[in-house]
């Protein structure tokens, strides 16, 4: 259990550490369903979910969004020098994260350390705010999942950073990598995270595709050799988004970003980082997504959040769709966890929650959904049920000319044979409706 944080100010008074009271409470600050010393199939609550906070939205967010500006105004960002606003927000993050109990957290770079124009500038400021992170790591007990270099919010990075044309802007983003690096092996992160918000194009006419591919995978090579090299051990994790500011980003969805990492003989070291939000804005369901990853191999960490299906754009809102959340957690737990990835909020309260209680309300909420789900999961899985229906529909692959066929010993010819031998074949149910009434039955029944 983490230390409860306390700085120079109390920047969440009246608010302590947030602890399990159970269902039947009527406590607000409290854990309903989020026991985080829980067993569940030998694991605890706190080792199964890896909870983490993100910095950007939490501790940065305004409110604001497409159509205006922000509502939120937060003390620990009124600050006029960069460094001591720097090292207010620390301050903030690391009182709130403590107070809720969550074991990890994420950041990027200009999230955490004012950025600047000159490479030696940013690079002073990153080192700078390292040492203050460090501090409260170590005083709190409180780990870094992951850590990324933000190549999208600034103009220059309009057409991209490991895919623009103009390579002084590439090199300028490789900058920023190196640094993030560097401050992710000094504070002890367990893995690092590349999101491409614009490699990707606006326009056919006026791309080259398979260059700006080719480039980012050379970019990619060499953080990868210089990460391995200065000592981290960790995982690297691509994080996939169909578009949104690009018009199409090349690392679309999990299946996009699988098929790059396999083509250019990164799948040893990368994996994919799966957001709720970007799947369901990719035409997907969250749990597609993390299905696909995981059948390859490569499923990596997750970023715990929804959209809105009236609006057709990145919410990023709290999760609290249990039905949504079993279905993830079938997946993680059926990819026998998330290893050295963890369940990361890319999540922000809505415009108009503007006390500073609504982001213990959001979390609270977003980390009893996923213990929940992970306790209904489990239960799926302990009875067999859907499993059983699931293996019932491949059956006859598991003898006889089925089997033969899966170990590549039947030729075109030998199969149309067996076909022409076929008389009636019978129609093998789905049995869609009744796996979903099973689910149910176990989600309101516990």
């Amino acid at each position: 259990m983490s230390t409860v944080y306390t700085g120079n100010k109390e920047y969440f008074p009246g608010i302590g550490k947030i602890g399990y009271e159970g269902p039947a409470s009527d406590n607000p600050l409290s854990f309903k369903f989020y026991d985080e010393n829980k067993i569940v199939a030998g694991k605890s609550m706190k080792e199964h979910l890896r909870f983490a906070v993100a910095y950007w939205h939490t501790m940065t967010a305004t409110g604001a969004d497409p159509f205006g500006a922000g509502t939120i105004e937060r003390e620990w960002n009124s600050n006029s020098d960069p460094l001591a606003a720097a090292e207010e927000k620390a301050d903030a993050a690391f009182e709130f994260i403590s107070k809720l109990g969550a074991p990890y957290y994420c950041f990027h770079d200009v999230d955490a350390a004012p950025d600047a124009d000159s490479v030696s500038d940013y690079e002073s400021n990153v080192a700078a705010v390292g040492d203050m992170l460090l501090q409260r790591q170590k005083a709190t007990g409180i780990k870094l999942l992951w850590n990324t270099a933000n190549l999208f919010s600034h103009p220059r990075y309009m057409n991209g950073a490991a895919t623009n044309p103009d390579f002084r802007v590439l090199a300028r983003g490789a900058a920023q990598i190196k640094a993030m690096l560097d401050l992710n092996v000094k504070l002890g992160g367990e893995n690092y995270v590349f999101w491409g918000g614009r490699e990707g194009y606006t326009q056919l006419f006026n791309t080259d595709m398979k260059r700006e591919l080719e480039h980012m995978a050379r970019f990619l090579e060499i953080a990868r050799d210089y990460g391995r090299r200065i000592g981290f051990t960790g995982t690297f994790l691509i994080e996939p988004k169909p578009m949104e500011p690009s018009k199409h980003q090349y690392d679309s969805d999990a299946a996009a970003v699988i098929g790059f990492l396999k083509t250019y003989g990164l799948d040893g070291d990368f994996k994919l980082n799966i957001e709720g939000n970007h799947a369901t804005l990719a035409g997907k369901s969250f749990a597609h997504d993390l299905q696909v990853a995981a059948d390859a191999g490569l499923l990596g960490s997750i970023d715990a959040n929804r959209g809105d299906p009236q609006n057709g754009w990145d919410t990023d809102q709290f999760p609290t769709d249990v039905y949504d959340a079993v279905s993830a957690m079938l997946v993680v737990l059926g990819n026998s966890g998330l290893h050295t990835g963890g369940l990361n909020f890319d999540a922000h309260i809505r415009r108009n929650s503007t006390d500073l209680e609504d982001l213990f309300h959001a979390h609270i909420g977003g980390m009893d959904s996923f213990a929940l789900a992970l306790e209904i999961a489990q239960t799926i899985m302990d009875r067999g049920l859907v499993k059983r229906y699931r293996d019932a529909r491949y059956e006859n692959f598991n003898s006889g000319t089925g089997a033969r066929f899966e170990k590549g010993e039947l030729t075109l010819e030998e199969l149309r044979n067996i076909a022409a031998e076929n008389k009636d074949i019978p129609r093998i149910s789905g049995k869609q409706e009744l796996i979903e009434n099973l689910i149910n039955q176990i989600m309101f029944s516990r």
